[in-house]
């Protein structure tokens, strides 16, 4: 499993990798003179989590400053696990799982952040994840080898998966693009315009591509 620690003030996040309880220790040192509330946030991939190994490692949580903890896994197991201890567990697929637990990873060397609105005729183009922190206008054209994340609207054309990762997809605050296109497979935007403002992903679902909501977050 991978767990995520996130300074509730600062926004900064660690991530580790837990195999077991032995380390646990030595990683919640780390956080045991932070004053700010943290935010937890447990991925699990194809992995059964016992309710007594999460019961063991919510009391260990419970010696620091915790305000919310939350479980992403696509093992059902875990998540009735998850339940039982009153903890915010959602279900989620593999994909989905990811795309939430790349934003708190370390910037790869490929990846690539751009801050702006992206114009008609303007190009930008990631050989790895790409980030957008502003809009894409009809008329431009984004695209990268691995995701891509738009935190604003995205209006132009998207190419996600150039290297042929099926499983690559693409993101954004408000999704109606002239055009989208995940590896081999192609589809032309909607004609409808998003009914509300919330996140929307677009996915490889059966060989077509499908957009459905993004949620970053599922109550109990």
């Amino acid at each position: 499993m991978e767990i995520v620690f996130i300074n509730t003030k600062s926004k900064n996040s660690e991530i580790f990798s837990l195999l077991d309880l032995d380390n646990i220790h030595e990683i919640l040192k780390r956080f045991s003179y932070i004053k700010e509330p943290l935010e937890v946030k447990i991925f699990a991939i194809n992995e059964s989590i016992s309710s007594n190994k999460l019961s063991k490692l919510k009391n260990h949580f419970d010696k620091i400053n915790i305000c919310s903890l939350c479980i992403y896994s696509n093992n059902r197991d875990t998540i009735i696990s998850g339940k039982s201890l009153r903890i915010n567990s959602a279900f989620n697929k593999e994909q989905e799982i990811k795309n939430k637990l790349i934003l708190h990873n370390p910037k790869k060397k490929d990846d690539f952040l751009h801050k702006g609105t992206i114009r008609s005729g303007e190009r930008i183009s990631s050989n790895g994840n790409l980030f957008i922190i502003g809009d894409v206008n009809p008329g431009a054209i984004v695209s990268a080898k691995e995701n891509i994340y738009v935190w604003g609207k995205l209006l132009g054309i998207a190419f996600a998966g150039k290297s042929g990762n099926k499983n690559s997809s693409i993101a954004s605050l408000y999704l109606k693009p002239l055009q989208l296109r995940i590896a081999d497979v192609i589809a032309i935007g909607p004609n409808e315009k998003p009914k509300n403002y919330y996140p929307e992903i677009a996915l490889i679902e059966k060989q077509t591509i499908i957009i459905k909501p993004h949620l970053i977050e599922s109550k109990n």
